[in-house]
């Protein structure tokens, strides 16, 4: 471990250096590279450094141990080793996490996909309010968010809805979202009082870089048609919707929420980057199936991975078996706890698999 902490000091002092290059500071993409890889080197590197302090500490300690006679000073030796041995140990427990396999998009802004599933309107507008958690989420995180996408009901439900949030570390955090939504309540749509089970699929992908994903434009089948919805006299006026399929995959994006035509293609074309790099991650990840990193079931489509029951205000989540009673405020945006529970998991699997 020593010698992996040592070759990441060596090389953030080398990041540093760059940094003061004239070469490097004239040239904007590549100092935003060399800083953002020395910015996610700097907290191992400074408890590195807290940790060869103690090591030189504990060795006084131990020395001053071995040559002192008086019980009172020995007594306070021993205490003083005892403690900086609790505090190395405490340290190495952090490297070891800090040195597992990074994940290569943590720190990429994210889409998010939300489709109402089993349910008819009752499963859009939970879609809706899904929507609104999310958008009060970031809005705390201080993270920007953008509806890029919406298909919406006449009741004020979400069929579907495409929406980018952008800051620090959100797809670390956010990935446990994809999955299916379950919601367990009276629906206000039902008269009889009986309570309905809906689903809601939530997809989170991260935004793809331009080495990411090459598109050829011959691949592409690219549609205009007339906007449908809310938009005033702008609606059915004009062919500004745009329709794009990547043919050889089958992936079809649509957008139609901007007056321009030219607008909308450029934000179907970051949807269907996106979804593209997703198709890239799940191929890869099945390739590489229970080796290295393994997810708490973040990812997958289809997979049933939390219950919202209203009768009861519980929200669940199957994949760690964990159950809080704050459905009010968790659907106003207070989801930490839980999106902290489910990374801590992962870490935890992470650690036992890297032995």
């Amino acid at each position: 471990m020593e010698e992996k902490l040592s070759s990441i000091a060596e090389r953030y002092n080398e990041l540093e250096r760059k940094l003061c290059d004239p070469a490097v500071t004239s040239n904007p993409s590549e100092f935003k590279s060399i800083a953002k890889e020395r910015s996610g080197l700097e907290e191992t590197v400074r408890l590195y450094e807290e940790w060869k302090s103690l090591k030189k500490q504990l060795e006084d300690a131990q020395g001053l141990i071995e040559t002192e006679k008086d019980p009172e000073f020995l007594q306070l030796a021993q205490q003083e080793a005892d403690d900086i041995k609790e505090r190395i140990n405490k340290l190495d427990e952090r490297f070891a996490v800090l040195l597992l396999p990074p994940d290569p998009y943590a720190d990429r802004n994210i889409f998010v996909e939300i489709r109402a599933g089993a349910g008819g309107e009752e499963a859009a507008l939970f879609g809706a309010e899904l929507l609104r958690m999310y958008l009060r989420y970031a809005e705390i995180k201080g993270w920007k968010s953008e509806i890029l996408s919406q298909n919406a009901t006449e009741l004020g439900g979400i069929k579907e809805v495409v929406f980018s949030i952008s800051g620090d570390g959100i797809y670390s955090r956010m990935k446990y979202e994809s999955g299916v939504h379950r919601v367990q309540r009276v629906p206000t749509t039902e008269s009889g009082g009986r309570i309905h089970t809906s689903t809601i699929t939530v997809a989170v992908l991260p935004e793809p870089e331009e080495v990411d994903i090459e598109i050829n434009p011959k691949d592409l089948r690219i549609d205009t048609y007339r906007s449908s919805g809310a938009g005033g006299q702008h609606v059915n006026k004009t062919d500004s919707a745009i329709r794009i399929t990547h043919i050889p995959t089958g992936v079809v994006v649509a957008c139609q929420d901007e007056r321009s035509q030219h607008q909308n293609r450029d934000k179907a074309m970051r949807i269907l980057r996106a979804k593209l790099l997703e198709d890239k991650i799940n191929r890869q990840q099945q390739n590489i199936a229970q080796a290295r990193r393994v997810q708490v079931g973040s990812g997958g489509r289809c997979e049933k991975i939390r219950t919202y029951n209203f009768p009861q205000s519980r929200i669940t989540d199957h994949r760690i078996g964990k159950s809080v009673h704050n459905l009010t405020s968790f659907l106003e945006g207070d989801i930490d706890e839980m999106l902290v529970a489910l990374e801590e998991e992962e870490i935890r699997i992470n650690l036992k698999k890297a032995g």
